[in-house]
């Protein structure tokens, strides 16, 4: 049992990490597109939280608050790989303008021969004094996203107490039977108060989405899930997506510890006890895609809690972590499962920090809640929130969406050299 007065996961990593923030002087042409931000939108002071798909025809489709989590949703499609965006927001539905948290988009896949659905979820949480209706608003799309159903209300109550759903949903996990897959998928989120993590399925009956009534999944560990501030859990399934085992990597709050990974080979009925993982994986709001090659690609919010860079890189004295930014972990699996730190990291481009004039170790954190979408096999376009540097017209840097097509390959390549 994780004994977090002794916790000495405090630890940095020690796998190279490939700046991809500004290109060096004299660096081969081939490499410049691992450079280059596309803007997605940067139409309004701040801009946050995007998640992407990809269609069936190669688009990607991202969408993302209009503001810091609540707000209008917005839409962006790219026809040309992650090079450029247009605007998409005709075709979403007019509940989409109520949405109160960061949206989530998700493939849905069928074994019976029913065509895909696309899959929008939005939370109800509470903003302060706000009002909150409680429970996870859905959308569905059966036609790749040119039209989407109003919003569905679910749950906005629990044992006769409001339900807030934060980061509905942070992950969602086509399940097995008898080791093959079925049309149920597990889908995760927390609630505020308390970091409690709950688990709902997704079915559907005569076509109709049905969703299963939340319930706790972590009660077995409450004691490292509240001290941990347990949240915002992405799932991994194993063997590139196909095996029998599940992961889960979360986001530890209180970020007095690391994150915190758990297995489960009963298909999320049970987990295994947490271990912390390696400092090279730490941080918040992970998203992971498999490449062809078996190997991850996990973006993710750094955290950094090694006490000797703290005190020599943390803009804030006594606060015992800062942030390197939007970062990329690249490894395997079998890393996840064996606690190793993976093969290495990638810090994908500097978000600024007020009073930044050029990139740093310590980085802007709010940043990393992600879009990820492999193009390829090797290409991944993945698409975050940040300070990337401009600045609104009262001098305070706009916060706004951007995107980075990043061909595995060729970090390959770069990362020897480190």
């Amino acid at each position: 049992m994780i004994d977090f007065e002794k916790d000495t996961s405090a630890g940095g990593y020690t796998i190279p990490q490939l700046d991809l923030s500004v290109m060096p002087a004299g660096a081969d042409e081939k490499y410049r597109e691992l450079y280059e931000l596309v803007t997605v939108d940067d139409s309004l002071p701040y801009l946050g939280h995007p998640d992407s798909v990809l269609l069936k025809n190669g688009d990607i489709l991202t969408v993302y608050p209009s503001a810091h989590g609540k707000g209008a949703i917005r839409s962006r499609i790219s026809r040309d790989g992650g090079k450029t965006y247009l605007n998409a927001d005709s075709r979403q539905p007019g509940s989409w303008k109520n949405s109160r948290e960061t949206p989530t988009v998700y493939r849905l896949e069928f074994s019976d021969g029913t065509p895909d659905k696309l899959l929008l979820v939005s939370g109800n949480p509470r903003w302060g004094n706000e009002p909150t209706t409680g429970g996870f608003n859905f959308s569905l799309s059966d036609n790749e996203g040119e039209s989407w159903s109003e919003f569905e209300l679910c749950f906005p109550y629990l044992n006769g107490e409001k339900l807030c759903c934060v980061v509905a949903m942070a992950s969602l996990t086509r399940l097995k039977k008898n080791g093959k897959f079925i049309d149920k998928w597990m889908a995760l989120f927390h609630t505020d108060p308390g970091f409690v993590n709950y688990k709902t399925v997704l079915s559907f009956e005569n076509g109709r989405p049905v969703w299963s009534e939340p319930e706790p999944y972590f009660q077995q560990y409450r004691d490292i899930e509240s001290a941990s501030g347990m949240c915002e859990v992405e799932c991994v399934r194993s063997d590139g997506g196909r095996g029998d085992e599940l992961c889960l990597i979360t986001r530890s709050n209180r970020k007095t510890c690391n994150s915190l990974l758990s297995f489960s080979t009963d298909e999320g009925r049970t987990w295994s006890e947490p271990v912390l993982a390696p400092g090279a994986l730490n941080g918040e709001r992970h998203k992971a895609e498999y490449l062809c090659d078996g190997r991850l690609f996990i973006t993710f919010r750094s955290i950094e809690r090694d006490p000797g860079k703290v005190k020599k890189y943390s803009e804030r004295e006594g606060r015992g972590w800062y942030s390197e930014g939007w970062i990329a972990w690249v490894g395997t699996y079998d890393d996840l499962k064996n606690g190793r730190e993976g093969q290495y990291r990638i810090k994908i481009a500097h978000t600024y920090l007020p009073g930044q004039t050029a990139p740093g170790v310590c980085a802007n954190s709010d940043v990393g809640y992600c879009g990820n979408v492999v193009i390829d096999g090797k290409t991944v376009v993945t698409s975050t929130y940040g300070a990337f540097g401009k600045l609104n017209p009262d001098g305070s840097l706009k916060t706004y969406v951007a995107s980075k097509r990043i061909d595995l390959s060729l970090t390959d390549e770069l990362v020897i050299n480190i």
